[in-house]
């Protein structure tokens, strides 16, 4: 019997995700599909309910319902309970366990890049699901965190919710017109800007200097502000990466089995490569 496999979003048009996970079920030689499903956030309880009577054992969860299925699961991961979201559904016996990978997904992919964490400065654009994720997984080992959010209000009460429950970390909040990266050592933006070809850079390219990290959690294209950094001499890249990682722990939690990162790989940079 063929295995269901699938991602939710609204829009999930641009999802690469069926690119990867069809790619790593064939290598796997599975008898499986993976399919994008279109679910605006208020129609997400029905669809999710749909999705488990049709047999789907596994989801990935995208923008903008990652915080929005949190009370939907039946069981929350520490993963997700800590991120304050859910971009990994496991079905079992009707029953849904919500778990998050973009930490560790985010956590291999800046790594590549020469992050080390301990002691340096990181500034993270947003403060939405994906955002939480980073930061409090930055909130581990980073010297200081700080969260720019256009609503400053949104920042302040991410970085309060992340500081109470890591109380050794240094985190702050400011509004995102007002954010330097003087002291900054990585910048991430995790916020949605760079998702359209007409979209401005999220911060003022005279910031990027040469010796930033900069990673922007936009996948589908080599956003503005990754040409601008590099052309500033930054080390950067976009989400592709993390994608990757955060995709091939969601196959591990769904299969048991080691996800094929190769193929995953392969399929994730034909998707991606630009004309």
């Amino acid at each position: 019997m063929t295995r269901l496999f699938g991602v939710v979003g609204s829009p999930i048009g641009h999802s690469l995700s069926p690119a990867m996970h069809t790619a790593a079920l064939r290598a796997l030689r599975l008898d499986a599909v993976y399919a994008p499903f279109e679910a605006p956030p208020r129609h997400v309880k029905p669809i999710l309910q749909g999705l488990i009577l049709a047999g789907v054992e596994g989801l990935n969860v995208t923008v903008p319902l990652k915080e929005a299925v949190l009370p939907l699961m039946h069981r929350l991961d520490e993963s997700a309970r800590a991120a304050g979201a859910v971009n990994t559904i496991v079905i079992r016996n009707r029953r849904m366990t919500g778990y998050n990978t973009d930490g560790i997904g985010f956590r291999r992919a800046v790594s590549e890049l020469g992050w080390r964490g301990a002691g340096r400065c990181a500034v993270v654009l947003g403060a939405g699901g994906a955002a939480r994720a980073v930061a409090w997984e930055l909130a581990r080992t980073a010297g200081c965190v700080v969260i720019a959010n256009r609503h400053p209000d949104r920042a302040r009460r991410l970085a309060a919710w992340i500081a109470k429950r890591r109380p050794r970390a240094c985190v702050c909040a400011a509004a995102l017109s007002k954010v330097s990266l003087a002291e900054a050592d990585l910048l991430v933006n995790a916020t949605t800007v760079g998702m359209r070809a007409s979209d401005p850079l999220p911060v003022e390219p005279r910031q990027l200097r040469r010796g930033l990290i900069v990673y922007d959690l936009v996948y589908h294209r080599t956003t503005p502000l990754i040409e601008a950094a590099r052309g500033r001499g930054c080390v950067a890249a976009n989400g592709v990466s993390m994608l990757l990682y955060q995709g091939a722990e969601s196959l591990q939690l769904w299969l048991r089995r080691r996800p094929p990162i190769a193929a995953m790989r392969r399929a994730l940079l034909a998707a991606t490569r630009e004309p």
